[in-house]
């Protein structure tokens, strides 16, 4: 018998054991009001949000594991398509690349390719003399982690895109690095891919190596994640800031590692020092009482009468990597339903309500 209801089309909910690296554990065992667990996963499953799947960690073994047939479509199709998800399918995560960059950076540091986060990003360079006025060149690397880079930005919403246009201009960094300086770097939160894509480049410059390698030798593989791809963009370029697709268990294998600051099984991937740093809120950005680090979201959820914080990878459609550090518990959530902002928030309540089946 299945450990929660069915959706339909879904395959059973209880975790599948792959040879992937992971183990399961009862729900009750982990500390979870396994009834209450199991409501809240049915309802997602069965509802007709375009919800495609939910896996649910602690203390590093899978408990919950659900997917169903949903709509899909990747970054680059104009149409959507009916597909079966499974714990060996691939989502689209999208902007959960970017906290992968994130990560990335955390990386190269330690090992002496970046030298300082507060590094001025025309430092990297050098081919545009012509942007090097003061207050651009007040820009570094920290303020493309958190969204601060000052420069003017629109991305979402009604109007022209300028994640977009990233996607086939023939010199992409220069499209972010051009833009007018809207305000003093540092002090106001708007998101901003074209960030993400000259965080990745600047690793590829710091490295001596693509970034897309970079992050398969010195994360991915790590973490034993083989089934990773990132799209390209309209001239084929792998997109760091939208472009990733990857299995939701593979995902929660990225929640563990920052839930155990940058370990895996006893491996330090991560400095512990740089996940501390990525999870500390700096501006709040607007958006349901949300914060914001270097490329990872934050904010709190209520348990027992206590407010817990959270961290965050984001992607648009409902992407998401939840992390919980007080429990010991990540929540991966993955759908398609793409720029539809309610669904997003409704992602997150989803995320609050597990919480709350936590007991002990």
């Amino acid at each position: 018998m299945p450990l929660f209801a069915q959706a339909q089309g879904a395959p059973r909910a209880r975790p599948a054991l792959l040879e992937d690296g992971w183990q399961r554990e009862d729900p009750a065992a982990a500390g979870f009001d396994e009834a209450r667990l199991r409501g809240i996963v049915a309802e997602m499953m069965n509802g007709r949000t375009n919800f495609h799947g939910v896996v649910v960690e602690r203390h590093g073994r899978l408990v919950a594991e659900a997917y169903r047939q949903g709509r899909d479509r990747t970054v680059n199709s104009l149409f959507s398509h009916l597909r079966s998800f499974g714990p060996e399918v691939r989502h689209d995560a999208r902007s959960v690349g970017k906290s992968v960059i994130g990560l990335l950076v955390g990386i190269a540091l330690a090992q002496g390719r970046l030298k300082r986060v507060d590094t001025p990003v025309l430092d990297f360079y050098p081919e545009f003399p012509e942007l090097a006025s003061p207050e651009r060149r007040a820009i570094t690397l920290e303020h493309l982690l958190g969204m601060s880079s000052g420069l003017a930005w629109h991305e979402g919403g009604e109007g022209p895109d300028d994640e977009h246009k990233l996607m086939w201009k023939w010199t992409p960094v220069y499209h972010p690095l051009s833009r007018p300086i809207a305000a003093v770097p540092g002090s106001v939160f708007n998101y901003n891919s074209g960030g993400a894509l000259l965080a990745a480049d600047i690793l590829t410059r710091a490295t001596g190596r693509p970034w897309t390698e970079y992050a398969r030798t010195e994360l991915f593989e790590p973490l034993g994640i083989t089934d990773v791809e990132w799209v390209g963009d309209f001239l084929g370029r792998p997109m760091a800031y939208t472009g990733l697709r990857m299995r939701p268990r593979d995902m929660a294998k990225l929640g563990r590692l920052v839930l155990d600051h940058g370990r895996w099984q006893g491996r330090q991937i991560v400095p512990s020092a740089w996940i501390d740093a990525s999870l500390k809120p700096r501006l709040r950005t607007g958006f349901d009482d949300t914060g914001y680090g270097y490329f990872w979201w934050t904010g709190a959820a209520a348990w027992h009468g206590r407010n817990l914080p959270w961290a965050a990878a984001f992607g648009n459609g409902g992407q998401r990597i939840f992390v919980l550090p007080e429990l010991d518990l990540c929540v991966v959530i993955t759908a398609g339903a793409y720029g539809e902002l309610p669904v997003a928030r409704q992602a997150n309540v989803i995320f609050r309500e597990i919480v709350t089946s936590v007991e002990r």
